[in-house]
């Protein structure tokens, strides 16, 4: 429902009671000039209902995509995700650093250092490994998430880390202020419907071979249950192409901006899997106009106990937030979307006197 300009704030309550009187939930986006009401239920329920004679309605439409919550259509601004004061989406570009894996504490708080000291504004780092092997390093457990913890008391930097199943949940929330769903676990649908359960920010990766519309009604999932606040991962996907980890599609970007709302972020160290074509990736990821970066860092990539192929050194790092400066001030919204202008109004040639 897209209310007229200018509707009341009662126009618009006394509407939401009514759909809500008629068993239905409902969902409020407020933009800068106008309001819409995004109604979730069996729609034939709705057949024969005065929906446009409802307070403020200026008209009603149906949204064709079955994403109804992740989609654009349902939320036509752009979602903004805070974190301890720091803004994600609508403009707000996040970079988010630290090792793969948790791996002693004097080292995570050396690494949280310095990725704050390159302008980081989020510290990651895994205490539960998803591993090919299950002979590899498995993560510490708590004992990882309690190194992260003092990690962000010497920075203040915010812990995202990796939440593998179901009974994991209590442990990591106390602890996270960012949980992320992992590539295997991207239809994992009972862990996405508890996760759609917690008040907290959820990083969503896509599937080692998902489509986009398997990716955004895998966040459907998470929204469904009643948490909004689903920020999505490109991570690259796997293709035929032996050169790289995954091969990462920025073109997904800005499509993947015109279908939803959420913010996008981009995990170049997972595409790349080698540490000298990370930053070309993080470049070419932030130019096509993701809203931040995930990226693994390490001190001594060798004696990482998980992915140190992949993590940049810290002075790699510092290179590469350097060269990112000149892409934060750039809009990226005001290439890609297009101004509706029809066939009709198409530049007619120029009459010649030849």
């Amino acid at each position: 429902m897209v209310m007229h300009v200018g509707a009341t704030q009662r126009e618009i309550e006394e509407t939401v009671r009514q759909l809500e009187e008629w068993g239905h939930k409902v969902s409020v986006s407020k933009g800068e000039r106008q309001v819409v009401i995004g109604i979730i239920g069996d729609k034939t329920d709705l057949l024969g209902r005065p929906l446009r004679a409802l307070p403020g309605v200026s008209k009603v439409l149906e949204v064709s995509a079955p994403y109804k919550r992740a989609s654009r259509e349902f939320h036509p601004e752009d979602t903004v995700i805070e974190v301890d004061g720091v803004k994600i989406g609508g403009g707000h570009r996040v970079i988010i650093a630290g090792p793969c894996s948790v791996d002693n504490l004097e080292n995570v708080v050396f690494l949280a250092k310095v990725a704050k000291t390159y302008g980081a504004q989020m510290l990651r780092g895994g205490a539960y490994k998803p591993r090919t092997s299950p002979y590899s390093f498995q993560g510490h457990g708590e004992e990882g998430l309690k190194m992260l913890a003092e990690a962000k008391r010497e920075t203040g930097l915010p812990i995202v880390t990796e939440l593998m199943s179901i009974p994991d949940i209590d442990v990591v929330y106390k602890y996270a202020d960012v949980i992320q769903i992992g590539a295997r676990n991207m239809q994992n649908f009972p862990l996405l419907k508890e996760v759609g359960k917690l008040d907290k920010p959820v990083i969503l990766k896509n599937g080692i071979a998902s489509t986009v519309k398997e990716h955004l009604m895998a966040a459907e999932y998470i929204m469904s249950e009643g948490n909004e606040k689903v920020i999505l991962c490109l991570r690259g996907t796997r293709t035929y192409e032996p050169m790289v980890r995954n091969t990462l599609d920025v073109t997904l970007i800005p499509i993947m901006q015109k279908l939803t709302h959420l913010p996008i972020i981009v995990d170049p160290s997972h595409a790349a899997g080698k540490r000298e074509f990370v930053s070309p990736l993080a470049y070419a990821g932030m130019a096509a106009g993701a809203d931040g970066l995930i990226i693994e860092i390490h001190n001594c990539p060798k004696k990482a106990l998980s992915d140190g192929d992949q993590a940049l050194l810290p002075r790699d790092f510092g290179y590469l937030m350097e060269r990112l400066k000149g892409l934060t001030n750039w809009n990226q919204k005001e290439w890609y979307r297009f101004d509706g202008e029809k066939e009709s109004s198409c530049f007619q040639p120029v009459e010649s006197n030849l």
